[in-house]
């Protein structure tokens, strides 16, 4: 992403809320092509991509033989291929765990080499229209449509002549906005040692009509008669303390969490989180979060913190 802030991360922050943003070099897109693409996927992927029509967008897992994550991701279907989106950086890691399974199939892999934009906000429709962009539901030409709930958020693939006036939003802004939203960030929030249930990801990222994909059993398994011991959960820090990524959240003298993602909200009033905790701790519960040389009160909560249904 184009720098922690381009000067006033509040502004940056109520453009990406409140009208639109900017927001450039955050995602990567990796292009599977070919007759046998579809079918390729559906034996590898989480989601249905058969049943996917032509424009389609979903959530989907890329998940390691033994059912935890390798990474999580949007999929669209084009006419003759489907785009996966992950984090920048990851392209390439995603691209070589999906080409390892390439085995007498006719399809290719690739990762995108245009640039990768990004527009947030209320507004985003109307700045892609006067860019001369279409504002579709899912999958059209160049653009992608990627919700946070209810607030708009466009990918746009290939070079474009962005507006002077429009908002650049740098990392700080956006880092913000997605934990006030609760998505999960690949390395960050999951990693390879999570089970898609832990992070809430099956609702929306898994068919469990589809048949075989590669992990599927642990994941089938939990849903029919198991469960998980921990959940991505929020936390909202009791002062204007701002903890560290790695601190623990305390439950007496055990530790039951640890801090992934921490940010402060305007809209909140206040510094929160996002932590894997323990799934005996009760939603509302206060715990205390703890570092080397800090600690400060902190409550547990739902996820998210705001669905943005109103600007």
């Amino acid at each position: 992403m184009s720098g922690h802030s381009f000067g006033d991360v509040t502004a940056e922050y109520l453009a990406l809320r409140n009208t639109a943003a900017l927001v450039e070099n955050r995602l990567d897109v990796v292009w599977v092509e070919g007759e046998e693409v579809v079918s390729f996927l559906q034996g590898i992927l989480s989601q249905d991509v058969a049943a996917m029509t032509e424009g389609a967008v979903a959530r989907t897992l890329l998940l390691q033989p033994n059912g935890k994550l390798a990474c999580v991701a949007w999929l669209f279907r084009t006419t003759d291929a489907v785009g996966l989106v992950v984090e920048r950086g990851l392209g390439a890691d995603t691209a070589k765990a999906l080409s390892r399974f390439l085995i007498r199939v006719n399809a290719s892999i690739r990762v995108e080499d245009r640039s990768v934009a990004e527009v947030w906000g209320p507004n985003a429709g109307s700045i892609l229209t006067k860019h001369g962009l279409p504002n579709p539901d899912g999958w059209r030409d160049q653009v992608v449509s990627l919700p946070l709930h209810h607030l708009p958020r466009f990918l746009v693939l290939g070079d474009v002549e962005w507006s002077p006036a429009l908002t650049r939003a740098g990392e700080l802004a956006v880092e913000t906005v997605r934990v006030e939203g609760g998505e999960v960030r690949n390395g960050t929030d999951v990693n390879e040692r999570t089970i898609p249930q832990e992070a809430g990801l099956v609702e929306d990222a898994v068919s469990f009509t589809k048949g075989c994909y590669l992990g599927q059993e642990l994941v089938a398994r939990i849903d029919s008669r198991g469960h998980v011991n921990r959940h991505l959960r929020g936390f909202v820090v009791a002062a204007s303390v701002l903890p560290p990524v790695g601190a623990n959240l305390m439950s007496g003298q055990k530790s039951v969490g640890t801090v992934s993602s921490v940010t402060e909200s305007l809209t909140m009033r206040s510094p929160i989180g996002l932590a894997m905790v323990r799934r005996e701790i009760l939603l509302g519960t206060e715990l205390r979060l703890e570092w080397e040389g800090g600690s400060v009160l902190a409550t547990v909560t739902e996820l998210p913190f705001d669905d943005f249904t109103n600007p």
